[in-house]
């Protein structure tokens, strides 16, 4: 009998509707999602009663604040599921799960002059529709010596787009050194062949000649297929042929040269330790007919894939149906071109957030960390269990980029006596804004790299907001 008269104590929906908390629900969720709320908050606690597991005795208050407690919580999980600003103390510059590239503020201030009606298809001086993206594409043929260019919605889909455009039912010959994985299970191989291209591959996983490639042309082949492959390395004994040399025997074989790649760098990078990314238009001058590259890597943009190269190829991917499926809109257009514009006026690597953090040396993040850390010990002390110091790390590029570049750096360790490494991350994680650290040798560590002086105000106050007593 028990049991029943709990279930009896259990508010109604419509009871619970009229409640101040689930009025404040829906007037911020609207009743459909705040009815959704009450409705799994009374058959969790239902479910609950019958299990026993109902708290103060299954008393009518403490089921209602039960039920209350529930739905608020239903709605918190749904604030923190959407889109949301994070603070990225990883050190990890081009961080995938984060979104890749932070944009520069000309980029941000081109996506919202662009989000209402812009020209993205209009010339204004003569009155008539003009070239989609006309000042991009200038841009990128500017910046990398291509004779045309186009923009799809990311590098996949420029490799998708050129082979089945000129390679379909053709062969693609490629080494089996250049058939990577490059995150989430995404595979190169899978995307080509969804193209209705044969790949054909040649060569080791280690070595590769440019023989090997000339043996495998016939008359069924339409590309030599170059791959970067930016999530690894492989190193020891090794060979592969130059960007040159496999143009110069498509060239003479009649068949098209493309290489993928992957990173997108515009400059040469190695005075920051950012070796082996291809230029492109180190690329392009070697031969290549087509580059593809993305936006939103070293580049410093937003996410798209690039498409350079000869003009007739280029003319022919752009007439192509499946280049309106692939394109990229207004936004992300505007955005490049503020991009590009940076690099253009020279002042990419002040303007452009991921050039400027790569380029940090560690002696600056130090003197930064060590004045955070002072900070910090001032609100977290030894007494109440915290050891704060600042250490010497490593930072990534991220991204798939130069996985073998170590970019010295000062972290941020800190440790509590009650609370573990794990704890301490999860609190941080769950903070308003969140923030993304990492664990290393079982310490939480704080990279300033990543984190723009900005932002650090933010930062601080979301460790020192936290309630930090042991659970």
């Amino acid at each position: 009998m028990k049991t029943v008269t709990e279930l009896s104590n259990i508010p109604s929906v419509d009871e619970l509707l009229s409640d101040p908390a689930i009025a404040e629900l829906t007037e911020e969720f609207g009743r459909e999602r705040a009815l959704r709320y009450v409705r799994d908050a009374v058959a969790n606690v239902r479910s609950r009663v019958l299990k026993k597991e109902s708290p103060d005795a299954g008393s009518r208050e403490s089921l209602r604040t039960a039920v209350l407690t529930e739905a608020a919580a239903s709605a918190d999980a749904e604030r923190k599921s959407g889109l949301r600003r994070v603070i990225n103390a990883t050190g990890v510059v081009i961080h995938t799960n984060l979104g890749r590239a932070p944009m520069s503020s000309r980029a941000v201030e081109a996506m919202t002059e662009a989000a209402g009606y812009s020209t993205i298809e209009y010339d204004i001086a003569k009155g008539r529709r003009g070239t989609r993206g006309g000042k991009v594409i200038s841009s990128i043929e500017m910046l990398t010596g291509a004779e045309a260019a186009i923009v799809v919605n990311n590098c996949a889909a420029a490799a998708f787009l050129i082979l089945s455009a000129f390679a379909r039912g053709h062969e693609v010959i490629v080494s089996r050194g250049e058939l990577v994985e490059i995150g989430g299970d995404f595979r190169i191989p899978d995307v080509l062949e969804r193209s209705g291209a044969v790949l054909k591959e040649v060569g080791t996983t280690n070595r590769t000649h440019l023989r090997d490639y000339a043996e495998a042309i016939n008359d069924k082949t339409a590309v030599l297929l170059k791959v970067h492959p930016s999530n690894f390395r492989i190193s020891g004994f090794t060979k592969a042929p130059e960007t040159r040399e496999l143009a110069k025997l498509a060239h003479e074989r009649g068949v098209i040269f493309f290489e993928d790649a992957g990173s997108g760098a515009l400059n040469d990078m190695s005075s920051i330790g950012i070796r082996n990314e291809p230029v492109i238009r180190e690329i392009i001058a070697a031969g290549a007919d087509l580059v593809s590259f993305s936006g939103d890597k070293l580049l410093g943009g937003p996410q798209c894939g690039i498409i350079a190269g000869r003009r007739d190829l280029v003319d022919s991917l752009a007439r192509d149906p499946l280049f309106r499926a692939l394109r990229v809109d207004k936004t992300i257009t505007a955005a490049l071109e503020g991009t590009l514009e940076s690099y253009l006026n020279g002042r990419h690597e002040t303007e452009l957030p991921v050039l400027r953090m790569l380029g940090l040396d560690e002696a600056s993040i130090a003197r930064r960390s060590d004045v955070f850390a002072k900070e910090l010990v001032r609100h977290l002390t030894k007494d109440d269990g915290w050891t704060i110091e600042v250490v010497k790390s490593v930072s990534a590029a991220g991204g798939g980029t130069s996985p073998d570049a170590e970019l010295a750096t000062a972290a941020i360790a800190f440790s509590h006596s009650g609370l573990s490494e794990g704890e301490i991350e999860s609190r941080l994680r769950l903070a308003n804004p969140p923030v993304i650290a990492r664990i290393d040798a079982g310490r939480v560590l704080i990279d300033l790299r990543t984190v723009s002086e900005e932002e650090e105000a933010a930062l601080l106050n979301a460790i020192i907001g936290q309630e930090w007593e042991p659970k």
